[in-house]
């Protein structure tokens, strides 16, 4: 069997698993019980991981890593054997979100050593003990750890906005990506069915909106009408009763309060005429426009802080509520994250 087709099988079987636990599909072995107890030890150890969003990650991966999906992706690459070591630095926002890096890494024969956010700890090690075992040869190739990398040829590294100049610094010696704050924004045009809208408050709610693919700011026409937003909105108002988005609902309200801030609350969501695209939790920014033409120029210049788009009235928008259903080839940060590792 050739190393092509074990990472082929390997990734397939990683996406099997993922599904065969979320449709609760019972299996002979005990990787199902594994993942039920990283699951429950990944949610206590970050309030941010509830068991809900946690399941809404294994199906979307589930998805994406169909055998047909792997097969055709890895087929876009001249893929050649690296005796290379790969520095990852990955975050934490939401649960798994250094998974593709990682399979990008083995698929391209690096030696591997990661950096984990103690935020999300615990699931990628799990993830590699699978993949381990689907194929031997990668049994040493990854290293996890909590302190400094120690020896790279490539850095990959994920922070925010703030940290990304250091790691420009700090990697200016060795090829790297080095990846910042980015959100979703989506574009609206007030003739949005009950269904479009719907699908866009699951994009704008999936994570807690901590996902670098959430939507954070809303382009909306000149004197839109946000009642029927509100409305559907009105799905997610349990989102309230989780403690951490409650305090953060809370806080965010009382500053822009006493800033005398124009708001629109429906008591557990805020939305706020801002033109920035990172919005904090519990709040949505939009801005108004009077032509639909103006907003390419507006997205243009913005484009280093987008991660994407949603809405039919752009280019390239996707469909409301896929924002986090990425696939193999949607690369973060709109960088081609294999075609970096097989140049260098």
């Amino acid at each position: 069997m050739t190393q092509h087709k074990q990472t082929i099988d390997a990734f397939t079987a990683l996406g099997k698993l993922f599904n065969d636990y979320t449709t609760k599909h019972h299996r002979a072995d005990n990787w199902i019980a594994k993942l039920d107890d990283g699951l429950a030890e990944a949610s206590t150890h970050n309030k941010w991981f509830s068991m809900e969003e946690l399941d809404f990650c294994l199906e979307a991966w589930a998805k994406t890593l169909s055998k047909e999906a792997i097969t055709a992706w890895l087929a876009n690459y001249a893929i050649r054997p690296q005796t290379k070591q790969l520095g990852l630095v990955l975050a934490g926002n939401v649960p798994l979100v250094g998974l593709h890096d990682l399979l990008c890494g083995l698929a391209c024969g690096y030696s591997i050593e990661a950096k984990l956010s103690s935020n999300d700890a615990i699931l990628l090690p799990m993830v590699m003990e699978f993949l381990s075992e689907q194929n031997p040869v990668w049994k040493d190739k990854v290293v996890f750890t909590d302190g400094k990398l120690s020896s790279f040829d490539a850095v990959i590294a994920t922070g925010s906005s703030n940290t990304a100049r250091y790691f420009h610094h700090y990697f200016k010696d060795v090829p790297h990506i080095v990846r910042q704050t980015r959100n979703g924004a989506a574009v609206l045009t007030g003739s949005e069915t009950a269904q479009d809208l719907a699908a866009l408050c699951v994009d704008i709610t999936r994570y807690f909106g901590l996902g670098c693919r959430s939507v954070s700011h809303l382009m909306v026409p000149d004197g839109y009408d946000f009642n029927e937003l509100f409305l559907a909105l009105y799905a997610h108002k349990d989102i309230i009763y989780h403690n951490a988005y409650a305090n953060n609902y809370d806080y965010n309200k009382a500053v822009y309060l006493m800033q005398e801030r124009d708001l629109l609350d429906n008591g557990f969501m805020l939305l706020k005429k801002d033109s920035g695209l990172h919005s904090p939790i519990a709040c949505v920014h939009y801005s108004e426009y009077n032509h639909l033409d103006q907003l390419n120029d507006i997205l243009k210049t913005q484009s280093d802080r987008i991660q994407c788009i949603v809405g039919s009235a752009v280019k390239n928008g996707l469909p409301f509520g896929q924002t986090q259903y990425p696939k193999l080839t949607d690369y973060a940060d709109h960088v081609d994250t294999m075609a970096f590792l097989l140049k260098n």
